[in-house]
C-alpha cells in the first residue's frame, strides 16, 4: 500500500483550509487506498530558513523529521489556502528548506479559498515552484471554493457524495503517478 504524505499548509488560528486536509486523511483510510499522514505546517512551526536542509549546520529535530517524511513518501497531496493571491508564506519556507526530497516526487494539489475561485492564483505560482525543484506535479487538480460552507472542523463534507466523486478522480491520478514512479525507479 503507498503512504502519502498530506501537507497542510496554514498556520493561522482561524484556518479552514486544514479541514481539507483531514477529509483527504479520512478519505484515504475510509476506502482503504493508502496510508497517510499530515504533516501541519502549524505544529512544525518552522522559523525562516536562511539555508537549505543541506547547509544548515545543526538541523533541529523536527526539520530532520519533516525532510525523512518527504523523502520516504510515495506522494504527496499539498493543501493550501490562498492569501492574497498567493499560498502562505509557511509552504514557501517548507519547499525551500528541502530540494532533493521534492524531485521526482508525485505531488497533487488542492487549493482552498473563502471566495469563489478555489485558489486558482496559489495554484499557478505553487505549480511553477514545484516544476523548477523538479517535483512531479499531478495535473488533476482539487480546488474547493467557500470552503468554509463545504467542510466541517473535524474534515467531514458536508455534500459527501460530491466531494467524494471529485477526490475519487484526483486521489486516482496521484495513486496512478505513484506506480508510475516505482516502475521507472525499479528502471
Amino acid at each position: 500500500m503507498p503512504h502519502l504524505v498530506i501537507i497542510s499548509s496554514s498556520v493561522r488560528r482561524e484556518r479552514k483550509s486544514h479541514n481539507v486536509a483531514l477529509y483527504f486523511q479520512h478519505y484515504l483510510e475510509e476506502n482503504n487506498l493508502a496510508s497517510s499522514e499530515i504533516l501541519d505546517l502549524k505544529e512544525y512551526n518552522f522559523p525562516i530558513f536562511q539555508d537549505t536542509i543541506k547547509t544548515l549546520k545543526n538541523p533541529s529535530a523536527n526539520v530532520i523529521d519533516f525532510a525523512n517524511k518527504i523523502k520516504s513518501s510515495d506522494g504527496i497531496i499539498i493543501v493550501t489556502p490562498e492569501y492574497n493571491g498567493s499560498f502562505p508564506a509557511s509552504l514557501k519556507n517548507a519547499i525551500d528548506l528541502l530540494y532533493d526530497e521534492w524531485h521526482g516526487k508525485p505531488i497533487s494539489i488542492s487549493t482552498v479559498s473563502a471566495g469563489i475561485f478555489g485558489g486558482s492564483q496559489a495554484l499557478v505560482s505553487l505549480q511553477f515552484i514545484l516544476w523548477k525543484i523538479g517535483a512531479w506535479t499531478v495535473t488533476n487538480m482539487f480546488p474547493v471554493p467557500n470552503v468554509e460552507k463545504d467542510f466541517d472542523e473535524k474534515g467531514s463534507a458536508l455534500n459527501k457524495v460530491a466531494t467524494d466523486k471529485l477526490a475519487k478522480v484526483f486521489i486516482a491520478e496521484l495513486l496512478a503517478c505513484v506506480e508510475a514512479n516505482k516502475l521507472a525507479l525499479k528502471s
